[in-house]
């Protein structure tokens, strides 16, 4: 192992001791990475289905293709020219097995359009889970005391809380997400 790998694995352990020790910012984390793949499956979703009226439009333009071959075949016949018939029949053929290479492909489409959209809703459904854990966690006290009343400056005695420190504690817990959110790209 490189050096980098070994930085590298120490500070992914370092970062989920700290999600652990802070669930609230796992559960931010999880809700952001989770947003992400949302996007991604729509966008994704949404390529598929443009891929899917491209495969359409080109099986009804063989089927049309395959209809006017085989009109071909029969004026052919009529006049008695075997020949062309021979030679249209030959065209008709390539057609049709084209036409079934675009089904096929048509139905792979459909099966990862659905699949994209059962991920899709695999995915609503983590984001309402997590979202639900988010409200059942205990808030943070976001909102210090005076500094008239228990007085900034001075530490507070043994047992009591100290809003200073809860504030900077805020603060500093605010400001890791954010770096954490910065190197992961947001």
């Amino acid at each position: 192992m490189s050096v980098f790998d070994d930085v590298s694995r120490f500070l992914e352990e370092r970062l989920e001791e700290y999600l652990k020790a802070h669930p609230h910012l796992e559960l931010q984390v999880l809700e952001d990475k989770l947003h992400d793949q949302a996007a991604d499956t729509t966008k994704l979703l949404t390529q598929l289905q443009a891929e899917e009226q491209q495969q359409q439009n080109a099986i009804l333009e063989t089927a049309n293709e395959i209809q006017r071959w085989h009109q071909r075949i029969k004026k052919a016949k009529q006049a008695g020219r075997q020949d062309l018939a021979t030679a249209a029949e030959q065209r008709e053929a390539s057609l049709l097995r084209q036409g079934n290479q675009q089904w096929g492909q048509l139905e792979i489409v459909k099966e990862r359009i659905a699949q994209t959209q059962e991920l899709k809703q695999k995915i609503q459904l983590r984001q309402q889970e997590v979202r639900a854990k988010m409200r059942q966690m205990p808030k943070q006290k976001t909102t210090p005391r005076t500094a008239q009343t228990t007085g900034w400056s001075q530490p507070p005695k043994s047992g009591t809380p100290d809003p200073l420190e809860d504030q900077f504690q805020k603060w500093e817990m605010d400001d890791e997400l954010d770096q954490l959110k910065r190197k992961m790209g947001r």
